[in-house]
């Protein structure tokens, strides 16, 4: 390999992960049904062409609920939906198993970190938060 290729191999920037799309209000009446739960997801896109993994990385909630990513791979320029309630596991959508909302609808942070803790990307809704 020439040496300018091994050059810029060496400085390239980490990847790209951000939170693409929150959807924190289900569809409809919150009646705690699966289909309502799963309804409330959060969107996490991987802008690189290289894919990205995602094992250890936690996506988080103000109030603390936590969801931990186990053997997930995020492929070059694609996009995994974190669904709340109860469901399989697929390439583009995730379930986190809850029988409960994790998603404020009128203000909250989703914060996502990767497996050495650093915050990677927020995306935060509502009227401001105030932070201690």
């Amino acid at each position: 390999m020439p040496a300018s290729a091994q050059d810029s191999d060496r400085h390239r920037p980490a990847p790209r992960v951000v939170i693409s799309d929150v959807q924190a209000d289900s569809p409809g009446r919150d009646d705690r049904s699966n289909r309502s739960l799963n309804a409330e997801w959060v969107e996490i896109t991987n802008q690189t062409r290289r894919a990205v993994n995602l094992d250890g990385w936690t996506l988080r909630d103000a109030d603390g609920h936590r969801y931990r990513f186990d053997n997930v791979r995020l492929a070059g320029r694609a996009t995994v939906r974190i669904h709340t309630g109860i469901g399989r596991d697929t390439r583009t959508d995730l379930f986190q198993d809850r029988r409960a909302y994790v998603w404020d609808n009128n203000r909250d942070t989703a914060t996502l970190r990767d497996a050495r803790g650093r915050t990677v990307d927020t995306d935060s809704w509502g009227r401001s938060h105030h932070r201690r």
